[in-house]
């Protein structure tokens, strides 16, 4: 039958039955419609607000498979959205009535130990590449949540567990092959397309279909120091102001977080803390485990713990330990983020303060110590530009009532507002929903000074805009 798919002119266009045997002839993966039985097994989402109902799916199973949904999207005039892991938490991966591309069954990992490099298809989740590059202790580094997508987050920067001392992920990026809009295949490398392989690192879904990506690895594990000292939220201050001293002088090798929330009682959690408000704060060493535990003693100290979960773990615990309080579809989220130069006075009491007075349960307000090897890269080396902050705020709004909607996002705004007064400027554009933003604010604000160059590689590689649902970097005219 044919199907009206969202059309790129606006309104719907319809896609006739020969058009669809056509692409079901072309593609070796799936060709999905809606009422059809597979659409059910269609990676989920993360984001419950954007569960997204598409007029027509394609689920790849290979690079030509892409090539073949992306060319039948631009021949037909079609909007189409990319799904690789699914958990933009602005719903830049959901598509109601357009196109779906579901890279779900691409989600290879394959760990050259002479060359140092792990090779990822485009679908694979961070879980994927953990289990591989742990088995020879080694690591790409990704982010906090092991069922986060790897393409989604490397393309927008990526900061996880081992930040400061490797840097981001999309530093560690060091080739990607890209279908653009025009369904040519392209290398991104240093040596091959070098503007596409600067712009994609950072500048998001913008230039095209990333259907694998090489990554540099680094010794870490299998076992690690790792740091979960839980303190009580009426301590948020004190623990928040004792973070931010010792973090001025923390060697590159620990990465750490420090965030206030309450999580239900779960069996991976220790009983002290079920539905109790704590301030968290975890970190990591990269290196001997002993000698890590010791450097990270400090941590455990900043104030009277309700439990202390401190020890080696494998990595691959760590990474995975959010998992089950970030399930997909388990949670509605509206987030917003914003860089510090430091954790001044004024920024410990709008903190504590928020996160004392948070509007849900499982709202998160959590604080990423930056620096190392983040901030040794140029501003301009990578499209992502902010490499001065010592600290990134992200205000988590998380919830499950949908008639709680107006009043959470409400309140992250206006604590987010609070924080963007007195930092840097910038905002991470992985932890940003958008749903109050115009088209360009929350993308000038994330890519600072490198969005015109990224405007003028937008018109080179998208010049009609086929790839907009993403951070939306309009092509230079």
């Amino acid at each position: 039958m044919s199907v009206m798919v969202l059309a790129l002119a606006g309104g719907t266009v319809e896609v006739n039955d020969e058009a669809l045997d056509g692409l079901r002839m072309s593609v070796r993966g799936d060709v999905i419609l809606p009422g059809d039985a597979a659409l059910a097994g269609v990676r989920p989402v993360y984001n419950a607000m954007y569960p997204g109902s598409p007029g027509l799916v394609v689920r790849p199973s290979g690079t030509a498979d892409v090539v073949d949904a992306v060319n039948f999207a631009r021949d037909h005039g079609l909007v189409v959205a990319v799904r690789g892991g699914g958990h933009s938490v602005a719903g830049l991966s959901s598509i109601d009535g357009g196109m779906l591309i579901d890279l779900a069954n691409m989600n290879g990992v394959e760990v050259d130990t002479d060359a140092g490099l792990a090779h990822v298809q485009g679908g694979a989740l961070w879980g994927d590449v953990d289990r591989e590059t742990q088995l020879h202790g080694l690591v790409a580094p990704g982010g906090v949540v092991s069922d986060t997508g790897v393409a989604g987050l490397a393309l927008g920067g990526g900061e996880g567990w081992v930040r400061r001392k490797y840097g981001l992920t999309c530093d560690n990026m060091v080739s990607a092959r890209v279908v653009t809009a025009d369904g040519q295949v392209r290398t991104a490398s240093a040596d091959v397309n070098p503007d596409l392989f600067w712009a994609i690192r950072g500048g998001g879904g913008n230039f095209g279909v990333a259907t694998s990506l090489t990554f540099s690895v680094h010794p870490l594990g299998p076992i690690v120091a790792f740091t979960g000292a839980f303190y009580p939220a009426s301590d948020a201050a004190k623990v928040l102001r004792a973070y931010g001293d010792w973090a001025r002088t923390a060697p590159n090798e620990i990465t750490t977080l420090c965030g206030c929330t309450t999580l239900p009682a779960h069996p991976g959690l220790p009983p002290q803390i079920h539905n109790t408000p704590f301030v968290v704060v975890g970190g990591v060493y990269c290196g001997g485990v002993e000698e890590g535990m010791a450097a990270m003693q400090p941590l455990r100290q900043f104030a009277e713990p309700l439990v202390d979960i401190s020890q080696p773990l494998p990595f691959g615990a760590v990474q995975s330990a959010f998992d089950p309080f970030f399930a997909r579809q388990d949670l509605r989220s509206y987030w917003k983020s914003t860089f510090l130069a430091d954790m001044s006075d004024g920024a410990v009491e709008i903190i504590a303060r928020r996160a004392q007075s948070r509007p849900s349960d499982r709202t998160f307000v959590v604080v990423f110590h930056m620096g190392g090897a983040v901030n040794d890269v140029a501003a301009d080396a990578t499209a992502f530009s902010e490499r001065s902050a010592s600290f990134m705020v992200s205000i988590d709004g998380n919830w499950t009532d949908p008639a709680e909607d107006s009043n959470v996002v409400s309140w992250v705004r206006e604590a987010w507002s609070e924080l963007a007064a007195i930092g840097t400027g910038g905002v991470y554009l992985n932890f940003t929903s958008l749903v109050d933003e115009g088209p360009t604010t929350a993308v000038d604000r994330g890519l600072g000074g490198n969005l015109s160059r990224l405007a003028a590689i937008k018109a080179k590689y998208d010049p009609t805009n086929l790839f907009r649902r993403n951070n939306n970097i309009l092509p230079a005219s």
